[in-house]
């Protein structure tokens, strides 16, 4: 009889074992704790830029690029003596020397002083070798020579003139303004544009609005006696 209530306890007790074993292998259950959201806020900054102001260096660097006094005088003289060398080359009867002073172009423009029109470089050229065979002793002379540029590639040049030659014989002369256009080429400079006319001009060829009133000699007054 206590054999078998020793068995029956011994069985009663390792059930007991086993469920409080269950119970120890079996996790946990807790409540779920709600996660608290964290709000990140973003601060945008705006940088603003502020205009730079023009220093001084800059200023002078800008100026720097306009022509200087020096260079428009320089200028001024290479014109003159451009010019200068071209009257020689004429007096010279020399096409060739003569039409190195001149744009090599179509567009070359000269209002003769007859009146007339040579537009390109080959016809005045040829104009030129048709002439010059028949002029000997030319000599010019130019008056008020006034020279002014614009910018660094185009400059003008003005004067009176007196040209005395023989043609064919015949001794002539001839007088007149001018009025002559260069452009800076390469690395000189040359006629674009070249305009004379007679300083007297034909009365005949004149509009009566143009024509000068002839001046009416005021009379003696006579003399007391």
């Amino acid at each position: 009889m206590f054999k078998k209530s020793f068995i029956i306890g011994a069985l009663l007790l390792a059930s007991v074992v086993g469920v409080i074993a269950q119970n120890a292998n079996t996790p946990v259950r807790r409540p779920a704790t709600p996660v608290r959201q964290q709000t990140t806020t973003t601060t945008t900054t705006t940088t603003t830029t502020p205009t730079p102001t023009p220093t001084p260096n800059a200023t002078r660097t800008r100026r720097a690029t306009s022509p200087s006094h020096a260079t428009v005088a320089g200028a001024e003289q290479e014109v003159r003596a451009t010019f200068d060398a071209l009257l020689r080359a004429v007096e010279k009867t020399d096409v060739e020397a003569v039409m190195n002073f001149y744009w090599n172009s179509p567009q070359l423009l000269i209002f003769n002083n007859n009146g007339t029109v040579t537009r390109g470089w080959t016809q005045m050229r040829t104009n030129l070798a048709s002439l010059y065979p028949d002029l000997k002793n030319v000599k010019i002379e130019a008056r008020d020579v006034k020279v002014q540029t614009f910018g660094a590639d185009a400059a003008t040049l003005t004067c009176l003139w007196t040209q005395t030659q023989e043609f064919r014989g015949t001794p002539e002369t001839s007088s007149g303004r001018m009025t002559v256009v260069f452009r800076h080429t390469g690395s000189a400079w040359k006629i674009a544009h070249r305009h004379t006319s007679p300083e007297v001009p034909d009365p005949s060829r004149l509009p009566a609005s143009e024509q000068t009133a002839p001046t009416t000699p005021k009379p003696t007054p006579p003399e007391e006696q």
